[in-house]
């Protein structure tokens, strides 16, 4: 499904109505507790309407959403996207925080009443912290790869990485390198595939931010840790309109998530995307789109 597709497939009003589009981007920072984030906005938007919000990844940054923040703009919807602390060109961690109050102040420095948030595996994770301490300010939830603040990796080749993160850390001579390519062997190969299996180009994409963002905010690594609230118990305390959305080539942790979110949250759907890892949004871009947009253009505006 192309971008056109999309812009003329019957919908919601603002996914409708050409004359709504709007393709200018505006970026700034917003001031969050000891630093500030930076964000990009486009769209009109109708007024009354919730404003997408996009989240994403852990060690990337919110050029993820290239594809989607597009056509999300174009289409009539005010989309935003922005660089958690400790990514991108927001700011490095300097002590203890919590992503999801730095969301909140991002909505309220935009005066956004309520948002749907599109979050993809820490971006979910946020997302998920959000609708539970602030469910006044969220409007729907679309989760790609989620995870899921308060519960553990247990998937072998999850932990087997994650381990050998651990160790990259402290080697002064190809550490750097080898943090990042464990990095892509979970979050962009993932445990069903060889790299040389995966779209090269993706790759050397995900590749290229995550190096970006060790570079930059290497210095907050261990400076403080992200504040909680261990959504993993709480899943049915969540009442907003939710979809699930998880590649069949990802970690067994990602695919227990999904089915853990689907299951408590009442009405939640979920939908595999075939030939997708963790990154679902850009290995089978159409399908995700397509899903996304369907659920969007579903919701009781």
């Amino acid at each position: 499904m192309t971008t056109d597709d999309i812009q003329g497939t019957q919908g919601i009003q603002g996914l409708q109505e050409a004359g709504a589009w709007g393709t200018e981007v505006e970026n700034d920072t917003v001031p969050v507790e000891n630093g500030e984030l930076f964000y990009e906005a486009a769209g009109v938007g109708t007024e009354g309407d919730p404003s997408v919000v996009l989240l994403h990844g852990g060690m990337l940054d919110q050029r993820m959403w290239d594809e989607q923040f597009s056509w999300l703009a174009r289409s009539g919807l005010r989309t935003v996207r922005y660089d958690a602390r400790g990514h991108g060109l927001s700011s490095t961690v300097d002590g203890d925080y919590a992503n999801h109050e730095d969301l909140r102040a991002l909505l309220d420095h935009l005066g956004m009443e309520r948002a749907i948030l599109v979050g993809l595996s820490h971006g979910a994770r946020i997302a998920l912290d959000m609708a539970l301490t602030h469910p006044d300010r969220v409007f729907a939830l679309a989760l790609a790869s989620p995870g899921v603040s308060g519960r553990a990796f247990t998937d072998p080749f999850i932990l087997e990485h994650i381990k050998e993160q651990v160790a990259a850390v402290t080697d002064e001579e190809d550490g750097t390198e080898r943090f990042i390519e464990h990095f892509l062997r979970m979050w962009v190969d993932g445990p069903h595939r060889a790299p040389d299996a995966v779209d090269p180009v993706l790759r050397e994409r995900m590749r290229a931010s995550a190096d970006a963002n060790v570079v930059v905010h290497a210095g907050g690594m261990g400076a403080g840790v992200p504040i909680e609230v261990g959504a993993y118990g709480r899943l049915a305390e969540i009442r907003v309109p939710t979809l699930v959305l998880d590649g069949d080539l990802d970690s067994s942790d990602i695919s227990a998530n999904a089915h853990a979110i689907t299951l408590a949250v009442p009405g939640a759907q979920r939908i595999r995307i075939p030939g997708a890892a963790h990154m679902v949004n850009l290995e089978n871009t159409s399908h995700f789109d397509h899903a996304l947009h369907g659920f969007l253009s579903g919701l009781p505006y």
